[in-house]
């Protein structure tokens, strides 16, 4: 009986061990979600302005679907398709 006691506390206190990590970290984790909350805005400023730079690189002209084509049949020639 001794020994399923023993097994009993060690249980419970490994488990309290890692409640206790568990609730920790969650209160690390909402200081840094309010520590870092003004800096949100300047970093989605910067995102949509990545964004609005790289979307007119992002369009296919012609020539980039005559280069895909290309590719395409030269992929099929290589393979023997």
């Amino acid at each position: 009986m001794d020994l399923l006691m023993d097994g009993l506390r060690l249980m419970v206190l490994g488990m309290g061990m890692v409640f206790v990590f568990l609730v920790i970290m969650i209160l690390c984790m909402s200081v840094m979600s309010k520590v870092l909350a003004p800096f949100v805005k300047k970093i989605e400023a910067k995102e949509a302005a990545a964004k609005a730079a790289a979307a007119p690189k992002a369009k296919a002209s012609s020539a980039d679907a005559d280069l895909v084509a290309a590719a395409v049949v030269a992929v099929k020639q290589f393979i023997g398709k």
